[in-house]
């Protein structure tokens, strides 16, 4: 029977399950490895310098992509552990990719709520990180291929350089058999140097499959992580709206007593403008009167200086 532990809506998952899909997915490969390695064998052979390179970095990705889904573990114990807390009790193992969290929240275990903009900053702090940390993996992914073109180009070329030198020493003269075991014998590095070719991309190609199998488990570990805390985090967020946190409505109603006074004084401020400008018409007005009042006066002198005239 079900408990009501496991119908929490709001528990983030273990990413046991995509763990264990890298580990069957690394067995079979090995397996595959263990059956072929003979020809495996010879194949590394041909370029012992680039073909190792080639293994080395399958293994530094292989082990940063088991990486990247093990760390989750911490993070989710971490987020499960301080949602059924107590207030005031110390939290194990701190996390990591959460730090910015754990940092934001302090020590607020148990029931917590948070407002959109804290909500907004975590998200974007642990994606961000999650991005980081798969960015190697893509990175490796991709020398795989480069290292494979690079040994292909790198057999061509010896190839092409054999083969001009085996055409340039036959002779026609003499024993056909010889010529015939001078070909055989110069034929050699040029089949050399396809090997060359063909075993660098072939690891290359093998290898950034391995890789890009095992990021896309870890990616899909990493998302559903974060897809499951912002669901939670959205929880709480919706939990502060319908609830609201004692904090939080102090805060609310003295931004609302600050909203209030700004715009009493912006109306203040409004009236005090348009009484300025009632003042400023008003003057005009009355500048307006007295210019045609000095030009009645200036023209009544000479109105009279000319009847005394006549």
């Amino acid at each position: 029977m079900a408990t009501a532990h496991e119908f929490d809506p709001y528990k983030l998952s273990s990413p046991r399950v995509f763990l264990l899909r890298m580990v069957v997915f690394c067995v079979l490969a090995a397996f595959l490895v263990l059956i072929l390695h003979e020809q495996i064998r010879r194949a590394f052979l041909a370029n012992p310098g680039l073909n190792g390179l080639i293994f080395g970095v399958l293994f530094i990705g292989v082990v940063l992509a088991f990486r990247q889904v093990v760390r989750l573990f911490r993070e989710v114990r971490w987020v499960n552990d301080f949602r059924v807390s107590d207030p005031g009790l110390a939290l194990r193992d701190p996390p990591v990719l959460l730090a910015p969290m754990a940092s934001l929240l302090g020590n607020r275990l148990g029931r917590t709520s948070i407002s959109t903009m804290t909500l907004r900053s975590i998200l974007d702090s642990v994606g961000t990180r999650l991005d980081e940390a798969r960015d190697i993996g893509r990175y490796l992914t991709g020398l795989l291929v480069f290292l494979g073109l690079l040994g292909t180009f790198w057999g061509l070329l010896e190839t092409v350089s054999s083969v001009g030198g085996v055409i340039s020493g036959l002779s026609v003269q003499g024993d056909g058999g010889a010529v015939f075991d001078d070909l055989k014998r110069g034929l050699a590095e040029p089949l050399s140097g396809m090997g060359i070719a063909f075993s660098s991309s072939l690891f290359g190609l093998a290898g950034s499959l391995v890789l890009g199998f095992l990021d896309l488990q870890a990616g899909q570990a990493q998302n559903r992580f974060y897809n499951e805390l912002e669901d939670w985090l959205s929880g709480t967020v919706a939990d502060a709206r319908i609830e609201g946190d004692p904090a939080d409505i102090a805060a609310g109603g003295g931004n609302s007593e600050t909203l209030v006074r700004l715009t009493e004084g912006m109306g203040t401020l409004i009236a005090h403008l348009r009484a300025e400008q009632g003042l400023i018409r008003d003057w005009m007005q009355k500048q307006s009167h007295d210019t045609e009042e000095i030009r009645r006066m200036l023209g009544r002198p000479s109105s009279s200086s000319k009847r005394e005239k006549d």
